[in-house]
């Protein structure tokens, strides 16, 4: 007898469904597994043997086929397991299966026939509602992602024979139901992190509250002490809370990765992302035989923060210039093509030297000329042009560090940060894809980035003096109508620009 079954599968970050099909039919007892499947799926058959018999159930000793379709897709995980133990049983007429034609199954089984957690989950139910079934049958585990998705039962088994007898109508389950696994306070930070502790450096907080509200890429250079990591560290207090759409996306891409916490339904912090220096090209943007995401996907609607910047191999940043401008990653490969998303803020931070002195009035630096040289020109032109902000982070002198007053906290400067997005956000409501003003294409800048006479003649000259590409003087326009938006202003003055043009200046000049 022939059983089909629905399951899914995770291709790149988002799900696709799989039909499972079991033929049994007289001849040797074989159990043999098509359809393009890897190791952990042909491993399958073992788990599924002893999870049916451990079920109370008689394993057929007759020859087995399950095809996994489309058999030109790669079937990898383990959550082949339980859709194939229901169609076997289907097909060797061991139960009646009623509800198995409109109920998508996903689970791995233990030996004992219990249901454990996989990786995925969510992408899979989402792909499951829009293929119009009506319910869908996963781990027990997996309930509180899975539940947010509307328009689909969400029914979670725990054991192999709860499922078949849910299928069999002989047992009722409540399906889950969307919890509140955002917490009370879904911008608190867990660490307690905020701006209030930060003593001094109110220019680089400004420069900070400017690469939140407009989503600007923002490198700080200065000594080893100054305050760039706790400042980095800060960044996600005052960026605005996720949206439904941002944090159903970021989670599906925790879910795959299976960095999902246990029990939680949504993601509602912005993600906070920092690699070591060490990591590889493809650790950091995605990729692999089986493709999968990196951090920067890991950082999207986040903070990606790279401290040491120049200590990165250079073949690990360049890559990260196709993201920075498209907020995608594309890994392509002889036999498919994927795309992950990265909607990243990027937090930069190096020293201006190897020993970090340079420049500094308390330390004197012990760089050679050539090892200065040969530092800064780890960062590529074209890198560093496509980063917005460039600050300088000063050491903090101690009259500042032992101020007695209380610094200005991560909810305050948040407000302003929100009142300047949600500006945006009505700005570009008819416009698909972007929602801040880094993402602003040239006929946007024409449109919203309009300059008065003394405004133009001031960026003008700036141009001249500081040798500006056309990508920065563009970058100077966005960072101007951001800083126009944190002043609640229309139009785009001379002062907004004259700021603007400041944090062109710090970059590092390489020759």
């Amino acid at each position: 007898m022939l059983a089909r079954v629905i399951s899914g599968t995770i291709h790149g970050v988002n799900g696709l469904l799989i039909e499972v099909e079991t033929d049994i039919a007289p001849g040797l007892p074989i159990f043999a597994t098509v359809g393009l499947a890897e190791g952990a799926v042909r491993e399958a058959k073992d788990r599924v043997k002893s999870a049916i018999r451990n079920s109370g159930y008689n394993f057929p000793n007759r020859k087995i086929t399950v095809n996994l379709a489309p058999a030109d897709l790669k079937k990898v995980g383990s959550g082949y397991d339980l859709p194939i133990a229901i169609s076997i049983l289907v097909a060797s007429e061991i139960i009646t299966a009623e509800r198995l034609k409109n109920h998508g199954i996903i689970g791995e089984l233990s030996l004992d026939g219990s249901v454990r957690e996989v990786t995925g989950v969510l992408p899979m139910v989402i792909a499951a509602r829009d293929g119009g079934l009506a319910g869908v049958i996963i781990p027990a585990g997996n309930q509180a992602e899975a539940a947010v998705v509307a328009g689909i039962k969400v029914i979670g088994v725990s054991t192999l024979y709860e499922a078949a007898e849910y299928l069999a109508g002989a047992r009722e389950i409540a399906p889950a139901v969307p919890g509140t696994a955002t917490g009370p306070d879904c911008l608190a930070d867990p660490d307690g992190h905020d701006f209030s502790e930060v003593r001094g450096q109110e220019n680089i907080k400004r420069a900070l509250e400017i690469a939140a509200a407009g989503n600007h890429n923002i490198l700080m250079q200065g000594p080893p002490g100054s305050g760039k990591t706790m400042l980095a560290r800060r960044l996600p207090t005052i960026l605005p809370e996720l949206s439904f759409e941002e944090a159903l996306e970021t989670t599906k891409i925790y879910s795959v990765m299976g960095l999902l916490p246990r029990g939680q339904s949504l993601l509602s912090r912005r993600p906070f992302r920092a690699p070591h220096h060490t990591i590889s090209d493809a650790g950091l943007i995605g990729g692999g035989q089986i493709p999968r995401p990196g951090e920067v996907t890991l950082a999207n609607h986040g903070v990606l923060f790279l401290d040491e910047l120049p200590e990165f191999r250079k073949n690990v940043l360049e890559v990260m210039r196709q993201p920075m401008e498209d907020s995608t990653v594309t890994i392509a490969r002889a036999a498919l093509s994927l795309q992950f998303p990265a909607a990243f803020l990027l937090v930069a931070a190096m020293n201006p030297c190897p020993c970090g002195y340079l420049g500094d009035r308390r330390h004197e630096c012990t760089c050679a000329p050539s090892q200065i040289q040969r530092y800064q020109n780890r960062l590529s032109g074209p890198l560093l042009d496509r980063i917005d902000i460039h600050v300088e982070v000063p050491a903090v002198p101690f009259r500042e560090i032992s101020d007695p007053r209380k610094p200005e906290g991560s909810a305050i400067i948040r407000e302003r940060v929100c009142r300047a997005r949600e500006v945006q956000s009505k700005r570009f409501a008819n416009r698909q894809g972007f929602w801040v003003n880094s993402r602003m294409q040239p006929r946007d800048l024409e449109k919203h980035c309009r300059l008065g006479e003394e405004a133009h003649a001031l960026l003008e000259k700036a141009a001249g003096r500081l040798a500006l590409s056309a990508r920065s003087c563009h970058r100077v326009l966005k960072i101007s109508r951001t800083i126009a938006d944190l002043d609640n202003q229309p139009e785009i003055l001379t002062k907004h620009v004259a700021e603007a043009i400041q944090y062109r200046r710090s970059a590092p000049r390489l020759t």
